[in-house]
């Protein structure tokens, strides 16, 4: 089965082929999607990346608080958005 995983507090100069490279040490990568800014274009600090479960989770493992950049990366599995954090921009207000 796979597994999407959130990966965040990333330095913005990080690059797909960064992070697909980054994660194929500890298996098969399906996808990398890192996320930009609507209105500027500009990197957010934060992408998704799809793994076999336990390709995942020995990434996870691996990884979540390693140094990249200078900053400690954050992963863990990503959750699914809800209607509510789709209209507040998840910051628990409505805009």
């Amino acid at each position: 089965m796979v597994k999407k995983l959130f990966v965040g507090n990333l330095p913005f100069s990080t690059t797909e082929n960064d992070l697909n490279d980054l994660f194929a040490q500890h298996g098969a990568v399906h996808s990398v999607k890192l996320i930009n800014d609507r209105e500027t274009g500009r990197p957010r600090g934060f992408g998704f990346v799809e793994m076999d479960g336990d390709a995942a989770l020995a990434a996870m493992q691996a990884l979540d608080g390693r140094d990249m950049g200078g900053r400690s990366m954050r992963v863990n599995e990503a959750q699914e958005r809800t209607q509510n954090s789709r209209m507040s921009g998840g910051r628990g207000e409505r805009r």
